[in-house]
């Protein structure tokens, strides 16, 4: 199996043992980096000198070191961050019963299958990637899809932030220059943001990332809630409702729902952010921490907001804060903006680095060159997902399609099929199973109609906004709205 970045298993014996001049085993490679022959284990060693071996051990030293709190704060991180913002609008779509509903129902189901994601990392250690485990289930063919799938979700993730930087800095400034330039800063910022190749690093700035999430999401809900009150009417004028909106087509109806399923998208770096674990058993704590507080957030933060707002809330939310709010809103949560798209970045480069440099000490990101690579990875995927924010500028659709495409296999449909290959033990209808058979053929349903109709909806109503004019031309200095 071609080995990912996160593929730091230790040296085998053979490896590490080389027999010296004397016939005794001695540690170490018989060759230096730059391939001159290695000094002899009887003189003195040489100053300076830095075997292949001891950047490798160096490397796997830098990248194990998240304990089940730090993975938490990364899954955070990566989560928690663009799925909250839509909430209130997918509520506003498809009523307070069902969104209440979805959003517990989407979560509870998003940690179980979580859960199956970490089952079959402890059973084949060997998956650095979700890549890998696409070669478990489908041989070569499905490892070369799911890498294509992985990629591309990762860069229309960070296309996303690119996305709600230029909204944000629009608002800021109230469109005072070209939204392109709006852009073009906010992939700079994801791009400085990225430089750091190492999960645990990622997961000290995961704390302010998750109180500025948290900040921004309150001065939304007070100020929404002081506008209502302060409105004709107060509170029991606003024009929320238990049921879903009127006329709601099937397209709108999947697009709410594919936005749902985007905020609960966290098994997609699982794989990933687990390879990078000191002891990865513990990983259900993580899943249990993340998919609570997740459904909480998520919940709360739809169905409050929405109440307060009512039917013409905004997407992302911030927006229907009132222009001075909003303003410090946005300020607020400037970090989860730039600090969760940074790590989806780096998800992908890892991955496509480890993948490149698989056979080399290049891949630890410790060298000169293994720097230089780095570097110039993580800036071709950011450009790649600046212009992706460029050719898709709304919000809503641009998460919607990502879940369909990409999420509701990431998070339904494949940790099914792969309960069934490698965790089940037994028949599928024994009764020790049934329940559980059950449970994910439920979850492969739902990844695949979500797939079917939500790329069929996301695609329908990209192409009807710019046929009646809604939204402006891709590549243009109009506002996003």
């Amino acid at each position: 199996m071609e080995a990912g970045l996160g593929d730091y298993r230790s040296p085998s014996k053979k490896e590490d043992e080389v027999k010296g001049p004397s016939g005794q085993a001695a540690t170490g490679p018989m060759r230096t980096q730059h391939g001159s022959p290695a000094p002899s284990y009887d003189d003195e060693p040489i100053v300076g000198e830095v075997t292949d071996l001891e950047l490798k051990k160096k490397g796997e030293a830098a990248f194990h070191r998240l304990g089940w709190k730090r993975l938490t704060v990364v899954l955070i991180v990566e989560a928690i961050a663009l799925g909250s913002l839509s909430l209130p609008s997918v509520f506003a779509t498809l009523g307070m019963v069902a969104g209440v509903i979805l959003s517990l129902g989407m979560g509870l189901i998003a940690m179980y299958t979580s859960y199956v994601v970490g089952q079959v990392k402890l059973k084949y250690p060997h998956i650095s990637h979700y890549t890998d485990a696409g070669r478990l289930m489908f041989g070569k063919f499905g490892y070369e899809v799911i890498s294509v799938m992985f990629c591309l979700q990762l860069i229309f993730t960070t296309g996303s932030h690119v996305l709600t930087g230029k909204i944000m800095w629009g608002n800021l400034t109230e469109d005072g220059t070209c939204s392109i330039v709006f852009g073009i800063v906010s992939a700079i910022i994801l791009f400085l943001l990225a430089i750091p190749p190492s999960f645990a690093e990622v997961a000290i700035l995961g704390y302010i990332d998750f109180v500025s999430i948290i900040v921004a999401i309150l001065i939304t809900i007070i100020a929404t809630g002081v506008r209502a009150n302060n409105a004709d009417g107060g509170l029991a004028a606003v024009n929320w409702s238990a049921m879903p909106k009127d006329n709601l087509t099937l397209a709108e109806a999947f697009i709410a729902i594919a936005n749902i399923v985007f905020a609960y998208s966290f098994a997609l770096c699982q794989f990933s952010f687990m390879d990078e674990m000191h002891t990865p058993s513990d990983f259900p704590k993580s899943v249990l921490a993340l998919g609570t507080i997740e459904i909480v957030i998520y919940t709360c933060t739809g169905a409050i907001i929405y109440a307060f707002v009512g039917k013409d809330v905004a997407s992302p939310a911030l927006l229907s804060a009132g222009p001075l709010i909003s303003k410090i809103a946005f300020g607020v949560a400037m970090p989860v903006i730039f600090i969760s798209g940074s790590i989806n970045t780096t998800v992908v480069a890892r991955y496509i680095h480890g993948r490149i440099f698989s056979n080399s000490v290049i891949k630890y990101i410790n060298t000169p060159m293994g720097w230089i690579t780095w570097l110039v990875l993580i800036a071709i995927v950011t450009v790649v997902a600046w212009v992706v924010a460029e050719a898709i500028p709304f919000f809503g659709d641009l998460l919607a399609i990502c879940s369909s495409l990409f999420v509701s296999g990431f998070s339904f449909y494949f940790p099914a099929i792969m309960w069934f290959m490698f965790i089940k033990e037994g028949s599928w209808y024994e009764k020790k199973n049934l329940p559980l058979s059950l449970l994910n053929i439920l979850c492969f349903l739902i990844g695949v109609i979500v797939l079917g109709l939500g790329t069929y909806s996301s695609i329908w109503d990209i192409m009807d906004r710019y046929a009646n004019g809604s939204v402006k031309d891709p590549f243009s200095c109009a506002p996003v709205t």
